[in-house]
């Protein structure tokens, strides 16, 4: 019954939202973990200022952003704020990829998934949603990560219990819905936490999903 309005709540999103065209490219896992970092704490347009400043000023790969001054990405990545950790984390997880992992995330394709996930979470700065990002989108491996829409959409919806923890959610989405639909629900439950599910005014009235929801406000 819970799969089966899982699934529902899935095609009626489908429905209404598009998959980005970035989602379907190829991307480089240690760019993906460095854009990751910068979204942290702030919005999407500002995480993207950063990148493309630190971009101008250097090549993101391990080895130049080791050898960089940190009070270079410092200055590239300020419109991001929290720059002065970022460029911290960026300067270690750069180092430790360099020493420990011969200066490549390419493991992350040829590992098993939580073989991978391990080795991922080991490295400075990176939580359980930064390694199932780039475990996702880079190596199409099976995660849902968990942001905080996916986690209010899911819990709204009742699919997930109130109380769950990144974990609990995580593994819970991922039982209710196949391997090949991971991408489809982050990215739907995203794109409906945006414009519908808000977290603090959620749109109950014209939501597409309103009639599978037990948390619809029915006033106006």
């Amino acid at each position: 019954m819970q799969k089966r309005r899982a699934e529902e709540i899935l095609r009626k999103l489908q429905d209404n939202f598009s998959i980005p065209s970035w989602a379907s490219s190829n991307r480089d896992p240690f760019r993906t973990l460095i854009l990751t970092v910068l979204s942290q704490a702030t919005t999407d347009k500002n995480s993207a200022r950063a990148f493309r400043n630190l971009q101008r000023r250097s090549s993101i790969t391990p080895e130049t952003l080791f050898k960089a001054e940190i009070t270079d990405i410092e200055s590239a990545i300020k419109v991001g704020g929290l720059y002065r950790n970022k460029a911290r984390v960026i300067k270690a997880i750069s180092r430790m990829i360099l020493e420990q992992h011969e200066g490549s995330l390419d493991f992350i394709y040829s590992l098993p998934f939580e073989d991978a996930r391990k080795i991922l979470l080991a490295l400075p700065g990176v939580g359980p949603k930064t390694a199932d990002i780039l475990l996702l989108f880079c190596a199409r491996k099976p995660a849902i990560p968990v942001d905080t829409h996916v986690n209010r959409v899911s819990k709204r919806l009742a699919l997930v219990p109130a109380k769950a923890d990144y974990e609990g959610v995580r593994r819970v989405l991922e039982s209710l819905y196949s391997s090949e639909d991971y991408l489809n629900v982050h990215l739907m439950f995203i794109s409906h936490g945006r414009k519908f599910c808000k977290a603090r005014k959620p749109l109950c009235k014209i939501c597409p999903v309103n009639a599978l929801c037990p948390s619809r406000r029915t006033e106006d």
